[in-house]
């Protein structure tokens, strides 16, 4: 305005274009600064919230959705409230209540993230996870859960007290059953999925011994699906993720829905991993499934099983954890005593014998108490000679006597030879 540059100096100076700087001139010129600020300074935007949507917002937060995420809040209030409102407005207004604090995101270390499968049912990653999932309501449990890498979709899930073998064997039914046999699994080094005693030495590895393998594992054997045992925790991320998903969510949902105990929990599972899977699964690379369907042959509650070798006994029995068993029915099939079977004990607690691809039922035997059967032995009456027994006659030293004598027992030992004999005969 003073002449010191010219337009074309001041344009690059403001990054403007000259003719935009020349309007800017005219606007000062006529009206001063306020001619040059923004229209709406000031005012109120049309679009704006109104004080009541914030009130109520600020308030259903504390009341019902305490702890939920801008995200997850905003879901929440367009699905039960019938209240649309951004992820961004919600974050705004509880920073302005003050109900929610800035967090100040940390640096990650930088690490190769690892691509995700091609096509669906090629890799599954499988965990669990201890939490509070009903607050102060119950007791911590563990969520067991199963996801696919291609597509993000918890194909199976169920709630237990504490990482068990069981837990893991239900997840797995649950995705064979509604999806088929994936080609791979992902796993921790849990002592679920491996043996203590799985690496072989030198000396096993030349003599050809098979590497030894959990219940757990010798059913992935049985399945024909490659079992993969991680590292490190970030060699399966993709199941370490879900779990700040879900314990984000869940907790939210689950309180809502007034669950009180892990039994009404797993009921309310299946629909609530549903609505996950409908929000945050994506496409795979390829259209094609990599599933393998299940032969209907094979009865996955006979795979899933605790597995243990035992030696038949006499009469096809075998003891079992304190039980003795022998076969339920007449069976076509010859067993060999002392030969070597295996027992499979199913989820149920069933109990069975495994035999050449099928399960030989089995029932319990009624043992003998072992005080009926030994009775203690009495004491024997004592034994009186007869009065005409040799030892009872009366010993002479008279010559007339003694032959006398003598020929007595000679008739007495005579006769006694005669009826031992004729008992014989």
């Amino acid at each position: 305005m003073d002449g010191h540059m010219t337009n074309r100096e001041g344009a690059l100076s403001l990054g403007l274009s000259e003719r935009q700087l020349i309007r800017l001139k005219k606007k000062y010129q006529a009206e001063g600064a306020k001619g040059i600020s923004h229209q709406n300074r000031g005012k109120k935007p049309k679009h704006a919230l109104s004080d009541e949507v914030k009130e109520r917002a600020a308030a259903l937060y504390t009341a019902k959705y305490l702890g939920s995420n801008s995200c997850h809040f905003a879901e929440l209030l367009k699905e039960h409230e019938d209240l649309h409102l951004s992820s961004s407005s919600v974050r705004r207004v509880l920073l302005d209540k003050g109900l929610k604090q800035a967090k100040q995101r940390r640096r990650n270390k930088t690490h190769q993230p690892r691509q995700r499968r091609a096509q669906a049912g090629m890799l599954w990653q499988i965990d669990a996870t201890p939490f509070a999932w009903l607050e102060e309501r119950a007791p911590a449990f563990a969520l067991h859960a199963a996801i696919d890498d291609a597509t993000g979709i918890v194909v199976g899930a169920v709630f237990r007290p504490h990482e068990c073998r069981e837990g893991y064997s239900l997840v797995m039914q649950q995705g064979i059953n509604h999806y088929g046999l994936p080609l791979g699994l992902y796993s921790d080094r849990h002592t679920i999925f491996r043996s203590p005693n799985e690496k072989l030495s030198v000396e096993q590895e030349l003599a050809g011994e098979i590497q030894p393998l959990s219940s757990f594992g010798k059913a992935m054997c049985e399945l024909n699906i490659e079992h993969i045992k991680a590292v490190t925790p970030q060699a399966k991320g993709r199941i370490e993720r879900l779990w700040l998903t879900l314990q984000d969510r869940l907790v939210i949902e689950l309180r809502l829905m007034g669950i009180q105990t892990l039994d009404a929990a797993n009921k309310a599972l299946p629909k609530l991993i549903q609505k996950h899977n409908k929000q945050f699964s994506v496409a795979p690379r390829s259209s094609e499934s990599a599933y393998v369907q299940l032969q209907k042959h094979i009865e996955l509650n006979y795979v899933f099983t605790l597995r243990e070798h035992r030696k038949l006994g006499a009469g096809n029995t075998l003891s079992y954890r304190g039980v003795t068993y022998t076969l339920a029915e007449p069976s076509s099939q010859r067993f060999d005593a002392k030969s070597t079977v295996e027992v499979r004990e199913t989820l149920t607690g069933e109990i069975v014998m495994w035999h050449q691809g099928q399960a030989v039922l089995l029932k319990k035997t009624e043992k003998r108490d072992r005080k009926e059967q030994t009775k203690k032995a009495s004491s024997a009456q004592p034994r009186k000679p007869a009065k005409e027994h040799p030892w009872k006659t009366t010993y002479s030293t008279s010559s007339t006597k003694r032959n006398t004598k003598k020929t007595s027992f000679q008739e007495v030992a005579y006769s006694q030879h005669n009826h031992f004999v004729e008992a014989i005969w």
